[in-house]
């Protein structure tokens, strides 16, 4: 099931860059920023966490949480955090446990090549766990603007 503006955002636990557990219920009566991205220390990922990172401020300012998800181990997560000064967890969802129940696995095409993998999307949840925003086609060099931007076009 593709989950949508409305849903529940599925209960996860796993754990963050550290290895200490890290639960979406840690976050309840938060706005959350949940977003997935493929691999720590890439081109766009970078870009993209480093959007989020320069407008961390302003996101705390509004009530948000920010988590970041993909594949990769802790000791990967730990590098990113430390090259990029990234203030924010980030899930090392080795099993794809999370990727799974958020439905962002799948069929990724790439340079004419066609592999599985995590496709970049971004989940904004509520204070009451629900989902109030879904970014599939993620501008990673103004994700911040866009996410407030669909926020409040939502409205």
């Amino acid at each position: 099931m593709k989950l949508k503006i409305g849903n529940i955002a599925p209960a996860f636990e796993s754990i963050d860059e550290n290895g200490k557990k890290i639960a979406l219920s840690d976050f309840l009566g938060k706005k959350v920023i949940l977003f997935f991205y493929p691999r720590d220390l890439t081109p766009t990922c970078t870009i993209e966490s480093c959007n989020l990172r320069d407008n961390y401020k302003l996101l705390k300012e509004q009530g948000f949480e920010v988590i970041g998800v993909s594949a990769d181990d802790t000791k990967k997560h730990q590098r990113f955090i430390s090259k990029y000064k990234l203030p924010y967890h980030l899930v090392a969802d080795i099993n794809k446990s999370v990727i799974n129940k958020y439905g962002v696995w799948g069929e990724k095409k790439f340079m004419g090549r066609t592999f599985d993998g995590i496709k970049r999307t971004t989940f904004v949840i509520n204070e009451d766990g629900v989902i109030e925003g879904v970014f599939e086609k993620v501008k990673s060099r103004s994700h911040t603007q866009q996410i407030l931007d669909g926020l409040n076009n939502q409205e």
